[in-house]
């Protein structure tokens, strides 16, 4: 296990996180943005999830922050307001420690708890360490695109990996 802490993100975290989310706009293919986002940018996202009542999570380690995680609505349209969509970065130099595994396991808590029923991946860099360790935690392959992104002058492809929260499909949403 990572040791890392996790806990809410708040607004004096996101220097950090807009460093961490620079290293993979710039030099990955984890993040289909080509220009990094600055922290205003960044600021405003966080709040925009924050305000939507999904989980935004950061990890520390020894006091440093080594990871963020956030949840969105899968899409816009109503019927999937119980569809979450994850969204996980690990400290370039912290990889394969854990922390995306207590990243993404508190993830799944929070939007458990939050009510979603269903959680997607979208991974782009499937030599990476995203579909392993969306595998260990139950996603199954939900279907592939290919060449829908061109960063670095090459056609990427991405896949959609899958997994229910909670009462999953079993059950109608407390309401109906």
């Amino acid at each position: 296990m990572s040791g890392a802490t996790i806990r809410p993100g708040v607004e004096a975290d996101l220097p950090a996180i807009t460093a961490i989310y620079e290293h993979y706009v710039r030099h990955g293919i984890a993040s289909f943005e080509e220009i990094p986002p600055t922290l205003e940018q960044m600021t405003e996202r966080r709040a925009k999830v924050v305000a939507e009542g999904m989980p935004y999570l950061v990890a520390e380690l020894e006091g440093e922050l080594v990871g963020f995680a956030y949840a969105t609505v899968y899409r816009t349209r109503t019927a999937y307001r119980y569809t979450a969509e994850d969204s996980i970065y690990v400290h370039p130099e912290r990889g394969r420690a854990g922390i995306g595994s207590a990243l993404l396991g508190a993830l799944i808590e929070a939007c458990e708890a939050n009510g979603c029923r269903q959680m997607i991946a979208v991974i782009s860099d499937q030599g990476g360490g995203s579909v392993p360790l969306h595998s260990r935690f139950g996603f199954q392959p939900a279907g592939e695109l290919k060449s829908v992104g061109f960063k670095f002058g090459r056609w990427i492809d991405t896949i959609r990996m899958q997994r229910s929260l909670g009462a999953g499909d079993t059950t109608l949403p407390a309401g109906w």
